[in-house]
């Protein structure tokens, strides 16, 4: 079974700037999960990416086993 939230090799450049550099995660059904870091971490880029509010430049993103970037109104949905 997929977990809630799988990212891998996720990557997302603005201009210069590497916002999320290879970022993996997974996250299993029914798990909390906070994002602590400091400022300009990624943080914000990662939720947006898997919110579909932001396409990644490379990588594979799913939220309850629904593609990010092939199906995000499936996503936003769910």
């Amino acid at each position: 079974m997929p977990g809630a939230i799988h990212a891998e090799g996720l990557v997302k450049t603005f201009g210069e700037v590497r916002a999320l550099d290879g970022v993996d995660l997974d996250v299993p059904e029914g798990t909390v999960l906070g994002l602590l870091g400091p400022n300009g971490a990624g943080k914000t880029t990662a939720v947006r990416v898997l919110t579909t509010l932001v396409q990644p430049d490379r990588g594979t993103a799913s939220v309850a086993g629904v593609d990010v970037l092939r199906r995000p109104d499936e996503v936003r949905r769910s």
